[in-house]
Parts: structure tokens; sequence; C-alpha cells
């Protein structure tokens, strides 16, 4: 589901609509309900990936904040931290390290042989693995107390219109806008609209039209000169800042 799609657009009123149409004490359901929602209609199967290192990365932080013994704490954060880099490590970065050791390998005659995964990277696996681990850490470090709610800290992770194109949020930024209780109001909604609608005109208009002759520079970039691939690295740039 794109954000840039019809679908994501009646995806989009529907939960707007809906959220404050339930009491205030449920609406958590149905923030993490949306989400799981819109990350399985891109594959189903990788929901299990996002909510066992959410699972992991919240007892974690329950862990953290049930000891004061400082090695104890260290093997906590350890864990956390290895267990999410670790699933980042394997689908986006294995093959990457596989095929350079065996590039390697094969100069110096090694019989090794090429050994790859065909795994489908997970969309927004970088951005929901580091808020996990920034969570765990912040915890550690005494900077946010540990969530006791696991639904309201699921949503955190999950949160929909951040999931897979970021920013990564901090704990103290986003976690507390989830559990505390929000009132309708005119202006806020207008304002809000106005900024997302600033932000697809600067998504679609500017940014998918630079990506247009990136791509295609991008796609042959030894028939260019040296000028014109400076030139397609700075639209590069600019559509990725936009």
């Amino acid at each position: 589901m794109s954000f840039n799609s019809i679908t994501f657009a009646v995806f989009l009123v529907a939960v707007f609509l809906i959220y404050w149409s339930v009491p205030p004490k449920h609406r958590w359901i149905l923030l993490l309900v949306s989400s799981y929602y819109f990350y399985m209609s891109w594959n189903t199967i990788y929901i299990f990936l996002i909510f066992f290192t959410t699972v992991i990365s919240y007892l974690c932080g329950r862990l953290l904040a049930g000891t004061q013994s400082k090695n104890k704490k260290k093997a906590i954060l350890f864990c956390s931290a290895s267990v999410s880099l670790g699933i980042l490590f394997l689908f986006k970065y294995f093959n990457f390290f596989a095929d350079i050791f065996f590039m390697g390998a094969r100069l110096f005659s090694l019989p090794v042989h090429p050994v790859t995964l065909s795994l489908l990277l997970p969309v927004g696996i970088s951005f929901y693995t580091f808020q996990t681990l920034s969570y765990v850490i912040d915890v550690y470090y005494g900077k946010a107390e540990a969530e006791k709610h696991f639904g309201k800290y699921a949503v955190f992770i999950a949160f929909f219109p951040q999931l897979v194109a970021g920013p990564i949020e901090r704990t103290e930024n986003l976690l507390p806008q989830i559990k505390e209780e929000h009132v309708f109001r005119y202006e806020d909604a207008v304002y809000g609209l106005r900024q997302m609608l600033w932000g697809f005109f600067k998504k679609i208009v500017i940014a998918d039209t630079l990506s247009y002759h990136v791509d295609f520079i991008y796609d042959t970039p030894f028939s260019y000169r040296g000028g014109g691939v400076f030139d397609c690295n700075i639209f590069f740039l600019h559509s990725n800042l936009l």
C-alpha cells in the first residue's frame, strides 16, 4: 500500500474517522490493528517478524526496569541488540557480505562455494529495528521508563505513518502521544492536512520527477561524463531530502 495511492487515502480517512468515534481507552487497539493491516498489505508473513522484534525489545525493557545489577543490564542490552541487529543483518546484509567473502576466497583459490539466501527484504526493517533498539537503550540509560502496556508499545513500534519510511522516533517523543487521550480540534486537523498535502506535493511533483532523471542515468552510468553524474547525485540528494 503506497502512501501516494488512492487505496492509502481511503484507508487513512477510514482510520481517522473511526479513531475519533471509539472511546479513548480503545484507540490504541484501532491504531495497532490498522498498523498491522497496513504492513500485511505488503507481505502477510513478515508481520511475525516485526511482532517477534517487538516482543523481544518489550521483554528486555521490562527486565532492565526490574534489575539493578549493571552486569545483568549489560547482558540484557547485548541480548536485545544481538537479536535486533542479527535479524537486520540476515535479511539485509548477509548476501552482500557472503558475496564479498566468496570473491575474497576465490582470489586465494580457496574451495569455497557461494552461499546466498533467497529472502525478500522486509519493508521498513531498518526503521523498526533501530526504533526498538533505541527504546531499549533509552531504558538502559534511564532516559525513558519501560513501558508496561504491551499493546501501546506495539503501536509505538508499528505506527503505520512512519513504519516504512521513517523517521525513527525517539521514545519520549512518540510513545507519550500514543498513551495520552486526545481531543479533536478542528485547527489541528486542518494543520495536519496542510502538512500532508505539502508533503505529497514534494514527493509526487518534485521528488518523483527528479528520480526519473536520476534512475535514467544510474541505469547506464558509464554513458555519461563526470558533470552529468555529478548533477545526477545532486538530484538524488534533493529527492531524498524532500
